[in-house]
């Protein structure tokens, strides 16, 4: 009998040797997902500062990096017995317009995910709420924030209001369409096992409309994100958005890009603890 050792076969090969190459192509995938934002963001500084150093608009309209880096350290804190913008810091302007958002969009979401949920089973309550749910979609915030301050004055009311109402109509609908979409095989077999109406809507229509519900809630905070500024036109300072208002009536551009920038970064970062907060409820999503 030939003692020469068995050699691999070419499929016995071919199985040992891709794992490296997985976990290899899996790192340069995380490298590349963090180095790809971070390159993109020197590039973008880099041609803000040749653009602003070239002359071609004046500093008062582009200014440069290192002036909005500038106003950056004077908002943030107290310089030549200055505190912040308008006796207030970056930090406390960004925390009144997040509590703010924190109560209008709350409100509007909570709203729809109640109205959502009934339209989405009652039939002839989503013939009768869904058109005004559309019209109220389309409306631009500034359209009736007007009107907001006639009816409720001047203070945090039509703010909280304005928000409530932007983020209204995203989750009505998401869930709207995802209690629709339910499929009516699940429902039947759980009345089927002698679930009642609320049984079914709770371990069944809930759980199923889950994920698209909570896409809707993503868009609801992005979409009351949106309309922060126009929420503190009137009245807004404190608050980040009447910071942006009243630096740009005294064409102070530093404090107004330090103040899009901020909004800017702190909706991505809410955005990202939405994202998480999705795929932790419904890991399930978008996996086969």
């Amino acid at each position: 009998m030939s003692t020469t050792p068995a050699l691999l076969k070419p499929d016995d090969r071919a199985d040992v040797i891709p794992e490296p190459r997985v976990h290899a192509r899996g790192g340069w995938t995380r490298v590349r997902h963090v180095a790809l934002p971070f390159g993109s963001l020197l590039l973008f500084l880099a041609l803000w500062h040749l653009l602003a150093a070239s002359g071609t608009w004046s500093e008062t309209l582009v200014p440069p990096p290192a002036k909005v880096w500038d106003a950056f350290i004077e908002v943030s804190g107290t310089h030549g017995g200055v505190r912040g913008y308008n006796g207030t810091t970056l930090v406390e302007h960004l925390g009144i317009s997040l509590r703010r958002i924190a109560l209008g969009a709350g409100v509007g979401i909570t709203a729809g995910v109640v109205f959502g949920l009934l339209m989405g089973t009652v039939g002839w309550l989503r013939s009768l709420f869904e058109p005004w749910i559309t019209f109220l979609r389309t409306l631009p915030p500034l359209a009736y924030f007007s009107l907001l301050i006639i009816w409720l004055g001047i203070n945090e009311e039509p703010k909280i209001t304005l928000l409530a109402v932007a983020a209204f109509p995203p989750v009505a609908v998401s869930t709207t369409t995802a209690v629709a979409a339910v499929p009516k095989s699940l429902t039947e077999a759980a009345r089927a096992l002698g679930a009642s109406r609320w049984d079914v809507v709770r371990d069944v229509v809930v759980p199923s409309a889950l994920p698209e519900t909570l896409t809707g809630i993503r868009l609801a905070v992005g979409v009351a994100y949106s309309s922060l500024v126009a929420a503190e036109l009137v009245n807004g300072l404190p608050g980040i958005g009447g910071m942006v208002k009243d630096a740009a009536n005294y064409n102070n551009t530093p404090v107004v890009l330090v103040g899009i920038i901020a909004i800017g970064v702190s909706g991505l970062i809410i955005d990202g603890l939405l994202l998480r907060l999705e795929r932790t409820v419904v890991p399930w999503r978008g996996r086969a």
